[in-house]
């Protein structure tokens, strides 16, 4: 099967003005210290109560099966392989009841682009959670939308709307990477251009289901290609206004086929942190990537325009598959947030926050942690 979508397929993308795409990336030319400044100016202007967030959940892969081999991914393998794994309704209903006992109030279910898996697939599992598992499912990245409909046959905004049926929530912003097609056909050919991850956002809000978006940077790329996803990002937000968060964070490339690529320094991913708050406008979430970056520089993040903490993530194989693992307890995210500076508050996908009905509840997030 074709792997590639055709650019013809795609909406048409405004161009952006590249004379403010200048200027905004000028902005890479302050010291740290000053941008960090006007983005936690930004910051408290958009989120005034001094709370940073974060959501208690479990990553779910369902398959590692794909067939569209990005460069910078050491995750997936291809059909065929002996490694591939699609995980039964059942394995996945073990993994929500795990996350449950500790407080998870969401999974994340993220694969491979499998050939394999049809609509029915996706609208059976989600049946199953929903009846056997109930919880909120953040699912489905948008490229995983798309080869949903392609195998399927069918328009994404069916494969939307079934989904949604079937008890989808919410969708994540993966498979962003940089939202400009130079980039894109460097790291990741074989995967929908910038207009059609778009369009499907697009979509996604257009029927009612929040996402996130992200940015995957420190590929090769230039400022001014980050500049321009975020102004993208802005700019749907100003049509839709069914982005949440924003969620930026680097590369990391050991056992992919970009190994030895330099990594984007910490002063760096500040720098670009601190940029989305003062561009990204109108999106009040901004998310750090502890993940990615350690939970040290996750915490100088918080005073350069970032007010979540992300995601428990009891379980994490994508990044981790690269020898990244900086995966902790709730009572420690807690800490280093607190050590920050900051409340921690427990919240939802939409950013409301968790209200647990415990009267001796502090609202720390660690209370939670001697409940089990």
């Amino acid at each position: 099967m074709t792997t590639g979508v055709p650019r013809s397929s795609e909406i048409r993308i405004d161009p952006v003005d590249r004379r403010e795409l200048e200027e905004l990336s000028g902005l890479y030319e302050l010291p740290l210290l000053e941008l960090g400044a006007l983005a936690r100016d930004r910051a408290r202007e958009a989120v005034p109560d001094g709370i940073v967030s974060y959501i208690v959940d479990r990553n779910i892969n369902y398959t590692n099966v794909c067939v569209t081999d990005c460069s910078f991914c050491a995750f997936y393998r291809r059909p065929g392989h002996e490694e591939g794994y699609v995980l039964s309704n059942e394995q996945i209903g073990a993994k929500i009841d795990e996350a449950k006992a500790i407080g998870a109030v969401q999974i994340l279910m993220q694969g491979g682009h499998n050939p394999y898996l049809k609509l029915d697939y996706y609208t059976d599992l989600l049946e199953y959670i929903k009846a056997h598992h109930p919880i909120h499912v953040h699912g489905f990245s948008a490229s995983e939308l798309d080869i949903i409909a392609r195998v399927t046959r069918a328009d994404v905004e069916t494969v939307i709307g079934e989904l949604k049926a079937a008890g989808l929530d919410s969708v994540p912003g993966a498979g962003a990477e940089i939202l400009v097609d130079d980039v894109r056909d460097r790291i990741a050919k074989k995967k929908i251009g910038t207009a059609r991850w778009l369009e499907i956002h697009r979509a996604v809000h257009d029927q009612g289901l929040l996402s996130s978006a992200t940015m995957m940077f420190g590929a090769g790329e230039s400022r001014a290609d980050r500049v321009e996803h975020m102004l993208r990002v802005r700019d749907l937000q100003r049509r839709t206004g069914g982005f949440t968060a924003f969620i930026p964070w680097t590369l990391q490339s050991d056992g992919t086929e970009m190994d030895g690529t330099p990594e984007a320094t910490a002063t760096e991913y500040l720098k670009t942190i601190a940029i989305s708050r003062v561009v990204i406008d109108n999106v009040r979430n901004l998310q750090v990537s502890y993940v990615t970056q350690g939970p040290k520089v996750a915490q100088v993040a918080l005073h350069f325009g970032c007010n979540d903490f992300g995601s428990l993530m009891m379980e994490e194989n994508v990044v981790s598959a690269t020898g990244t693992d900086f995966i902790m307890p709730r009572s420690t995210l807690v800490q280093f947030i607190e050590g920050a500076g900051f409340r921690a508050a427990p919240r939802y996908q939409d950013y409301s926050a968790v209200q647990p009905d415990l009267d001796w509840y502090c609202g720390c997030g660690v209370c939670l942690d001697r409940r089990v």
